[in-house]
């Protein structure tokens, strides 16, 4: 690896690293800009819950950092946590109702989620070596090399293993900002109400 490589792989380690602590740093940022309605609320929500959908069903097929998984949604995405993730931040940003939340939604995503995979990649190249390098090139529908392989393939989905790979957090994780949203928009109308109320009462009075 040249030294430029070995920077940005250094790099990328380290923001991979750091993602849940700038997801809060974001998230923060993100509810302070965040003008939610009802119905951007609804719609976000909806999509962000088919998000965790697609994190929950990948979660369920997976063992984390000790098999390359071919089953489930792994059979069309190499990565649909993150892609279940994404789809999750877009519901978010919707929600939002904010251009300039929805930019820093999109920036997060776009730099932790390339940092991570990136990260992912090194890490079941180098412990997998060619099982992961046909299953990235799409040739996994080839017939299995051993018995190991075998199970990833035909596997069911198991709410232990979901359990397991703790996507309770995920989902916490996204019923806690639905409700910020929530009380961001009651506020906000609350808020709105009161200064019209202010504003309106003088006049009518004359």
């Amino acid at each position: 690896m040249t030294t430029a490589g070995g920077t940005r792989a250094r790099l990328a380690d380290a923001l991979a690293r750091r993602r849940v602590t700038l997801g809060f740093a974001f998230a923060a940022l993100v509810l302070w800009l965040a003008e939610p309605t009802v119905l951007t609320i609804s719609v976000g929500a909806a999509i962000a819950g088919a998000g965790e959908a697609l994190r929950i069903w990948a979660a369920g097929h997976l063992s984390k950092a000790r098999e390359v998984t071919s089953s489930g949604p792994y059979r069309w995405f190499a990565h649909p946590l993150y892609v279940g993730s994404s789809v999750m931040g877009a519901g978010l940003a919707i929600a939002s109702a904010s251009a300039a939340a929805a930019a820093l939604i999109g920036i997060y995503l776009a730099a932790t989620f390339a940092a991570a995979v990136s990260a992912e990649e090194r890490f079941l190249r180098t412990a997998f070596g060619d099982r992961y390098v046909r299953y990235r090139r799409g040739s996994a529908s080839d017939a299995p090399t051993d018995q190991a392989e075998r199970e990833t393939r035909s596997r069911r989905f198991s709410v232990d293993r979901a359990m397991a790979n703790r996507e309770y957090r995920a989902v916490a994780g996204l019923v806690i900002a639905v409700l910020l949203l929530a009380w961001k928009a009651t506020y906000n109308e609350a808020f709105w109400r009161s200064a019209g109320t202010r504003i309106v009462t003088p006049a009518g009075q004359r």
